[in-house]
């Protein structure tokens, strides 16, 4: 019969990383751009999505890629264009049962000290009051919500 001390001789693990909690509303920096934008944490997202204006699809290098505008948080009059290539294109089912299909690409977030590299869907959100939705694939493991708090961790990730 196995016994708690049977782990005693077994080599030892790396320590797993603290969580961080983070409000559900933060300041997040796009990497590498270094745009920081006001994103909702949503735990009942899989995934990320980003507000995606005045999309172009070319090719650049035999890969299909994209070019968008968001909006300048700082001047929400101007636009910020940004390119990335894209991995993949998902089809989201919309409450209506509406089907929609939505480019995805890489992106760096930086939220407080975590720096995770994921997949983000783009799609017009300037209708809604967040530019950037991060879903719990990107938090998963290192971030916890305090539902009842916003803006706990400004942006802080040393990537040298």
């Amino acid at each position: 019969m196995a016994g708690a001390d049977d782990d005693k001789d077994a080599p030892d693990s790396e320590a797993p990383e603290p969580m961080r909690i983070l409000g559900y509303v933060e300041d997040v920096t796009l990497m590498p751009e270094g745009v920081v934008l006001k994103a909702k944490m949503d735990t009942g997202a899989t995934t990320s999505s980003l507000n995606a204006l005045n999309k172009e699809t070319f090719e650049r290098d035999g890969k299909e890629w994209i070019a968008f505008d968001i909006i300048d948080p700082d001047d929400e009059d101007n636009r910020i264009r940004l390119e990335r290539e894209i991995t993949r294109h998902v089809r989201i089912i919309r409450h209506s049962g509406d089907h929609q299909r939505r480019p995805v690409v890489e992106v760096g977030l930086c939220m407080g000290d975590v720096y995770r590299k994921e997949e983000v869907s783009l799609i017009d959100r300037t209708a809604l009051s967040y530019q950037l939705l991060v879903g719990r694939n990107h938090m998963a493991g290192a971030i916890l919500l305090d539902s009842r708090d916003k803006f706990l961790q400004a942006p802080d990730c040393n990537l040298d």
